[in-house]
């Protein structure tokens, strides 16, 4: 979509508050263009001591007038434009918002977190400002240049305008001139910019990994070379539009000789009166105004360009995960996966392989294996967060895709290996999920996830805020928050993808207990509470129901904790060595 495109449906949504402010920006125009013919007939009427007293007070009262009527007029369509032109930004946020949330994560593979940022605040702020302030700028500039050459034209001398307009297709070839070198530079400015910005979030985010390994000076070092290429960007965006500025003087200076010129022998041959010059050369200084409104509004459309480029890619992008099921809630039936497989973007192996498994109502799956064998992108798969290449998957007989993805998502609560916890307090981030649950439920779920002991160690205990991405918190308290907010949730389907690794043995297990006991309790799901586990630790699956090893994005085994040992795998193997460690730590 084409900017003009893009801000003409804008102003066909809110034609009112254009149109009210056109007929301001007309009113202004009119009001300016009478005050040199005002003046131009005070002076003939002092030169022709025609004039007495009260002519001339009243003559200074109609040009008071007009000044207040332009003020008035100035301050209403600028009032009633730019609330207009924000929506426009407001709408544009909306969309990106929208859909960088629809976006599964192989959209964000691909993306930067600083990029993103900067095309909701300077790019946006750009097309905001192209549908604002162009707008009105060249409209105003437009009616006022007709306006003021109709004038000098027909009101004041045809001779001195065609002279006074010799110059200006000369300064319409360098508008177009620089024009071009703007919309480039203006590109390369908000490029830099998003440089800058992704170098900054990627610091202030890792800040104590920085210091951690000594490495604050290089970051400066780095900081101040993307700044200084966003300032040199910045900057020769600025000088092309500053070259606006000497065009039009240079244009306004030829002008004006021509028109002294020339006015002067007309006063001398007595064919112009000097009231008359005297207007047509304030009326030549109102064009400085459609001038520079030129060079302006060409700038602003440029930029515009530049952002809207950037940010339309991004809007266009296909959605990773398309939303296109019509299911609205999830049956109560046995989540079965069928030899599926699944490729990431130019991997050379399949991270899963012809993988089939069922998990029925109330059962609990573990899922072990080696790093890389494939635990989390199956996770991902039930998920909706990446699509199989082939297989099918279904849940209580309908394909996944058959839901929504607000449906098959609410279904399920989803505790990731790096856990994310917002700026807010940790009551706030366990009820994230059930933001009307009571206090009293929230501290149930914290029990469950055996953090309520550590929440009232805080100084304010469940009001206690957690920092950006919990960063007051340690990596096991903030593991069983998440664990806390997922349980609050109360959804059909748990998945705990190597939830537990930041927690000792002892924790691990009451966990695993106290799960037990939700699901044995009831609630919305009860004993029909499905729960997946994959973990690194196999003690942490010891007591599902059954128990599948990926290796290879393969199912090498399957059987239950005893069915295993008795195989004496790559399971058995692994967890001989890991009680091996386990009681060398406790020794």
């Amino acid at each position: 979509m084409s900017l003009a495109r893009l801000i003409g449906g804008f102003v066909r949504r809110h034609w009112p508050a254009y149109v009210s402010s056109a007929f301001m920006l007309a009113g202004v125009a009119i009001c300016t263009v009478l005050i040199p013919r005002k003046v131009g007939a005070l002076i003939d009427g002092l030169a022709a001591h025609s004039l007495d007293g009260r002519a001339l007070l009243l003559g200074l009262a109609q040009l008071l007038g007009l000044g207040v009527a332009i003020y008035v007029l100035r301050v209403g369509w600028r009032i009633r434009l730019y609330s207009a032109a924000y929506n426009l930004g407001v709408e544009l946020r909306t969309r990106l918002y929208a859909r960088l949330a629809s976006q599964g994560p192989g959209f964000y593979q691909r993306q930067r977190t600083g990029d993103l940022m900067a095309l909701a605040t300077n790019d946006i702020d750009a097309i905001e400002m192209a549908a604002g302030e162009a707008m009105l700028a060249g409209f105003d500039g437009t009616l006022t240049l007709v306006i003021v050459i109709g004038i000098m034209t027909l009101g004041v001398d045809p001779r001195l305008a065609g002279v006074a307009l010799l110059p200006f297709p000369l300064m319409a070839f360098a508008f177009w001139r620089i024009s071009t070198q703007v919309h480039h530079a203006e590109a390369d400015a908000l490029k830099r910019f998003s440089a800058l910005n992704d170098h900054v979030q990627e610091s202030l985010s890792g800040v104590r990994t920085l210091r951690a390994l000594g490495l604050e000076t290089r970051s400066a070092t780095q900081f101040s070379e993307l700044a200084g290429n966003a300032a040199n960007a910045s900057l020769n965006a600025q000088r092309w539009e500053a070259a606006y500025e000497p065009a039009v003087g240079l244009t306004l200076t030829a002008a004006t000789g021509l028109t002294l010129g020339l006015g002067g022998y007309l006063v001398w041959n007595n064919e112009l009166t000097v009231g008359d010059l005297t207007s047509f050369t304030m009326y030549l200084g109102q064009l400085i105004w459609p001038m520079f409104a030129a060079g302006w509004v060409l700038s602003l459309i440029e930029r515009g360009r530049a952002g809207l480029n950037r940010l339309q890619p991004l809007l266009d992008a296909p959605l990773t995960v398309e939303d296109t099921g019509t299911l609205a809630s999830v049956g109560r039936g046995a989540l079965a996966v069928d030899r599926v497989t699944f490729a990431y973007h130019e991997a050379e192996k399949p991270a899963l392989d012809k993988v089939s498994v069922t998990v029925e109502p109330g059962q609990t799956l573990g899922l072990v294996g080696p790093t890389g064998a494939g635990k989390s992108t199956l996770l991902r798969v039930l998920l909706r967060q990446a699509t199989p290449q082939s297989g099918l998957v279904t849940w209580a007989g309908q394909p996944l895709g058959a839901y929504r993805l607000e449906a098959l998502r609410s279904a399920m609560s989803w505790v990731p290996q790096e856990s994310f916890l917002f700026s807010a307090t940790i009551a706030e981030n366990i009820a994230l999920a059930r933001p009307g649950a009571s206090r009293a439920e929230v501290e149930e779920a914290a029990k469950m996830a055996s953090i309520h002991d550590d929440i009232l160690r805080f100084p304010y205990g469940y009001d206690t805020p957690v920092g950006e991405k919990g960063i007051t918190l340690s990596g096991g308290q903030r593991q069983r928050v998440a664990i806390a907010r997922a349980l609050l949730a109360d959804s059909a389907l748990l998945l705990l993808d190597d939830a537990l690794s930041a927690v000792d043995t002892g924790t691990e297990t009451r966990i695993l207990e106290h799960l037990d006991e939700l699901r044995a309790r009831g609630g919305k799901f009860g004993p029909e509470r499905a729960a997946i586990i994959a973990s690194h630790r196999l003690s942490a699956v010891a007591g599902a129901d059954r128990i599948v090893v990926l290796r290879d994005g393969r199912i090498t085994e399957s059987g239950t904790h005893e069915e295993l040992l008795a195989l004496d795998g790559w399971y058995a193997s692994q967890w001989r060595y890991q009680q091996l460690e386990a009681s060398i730590d406790a020794a």
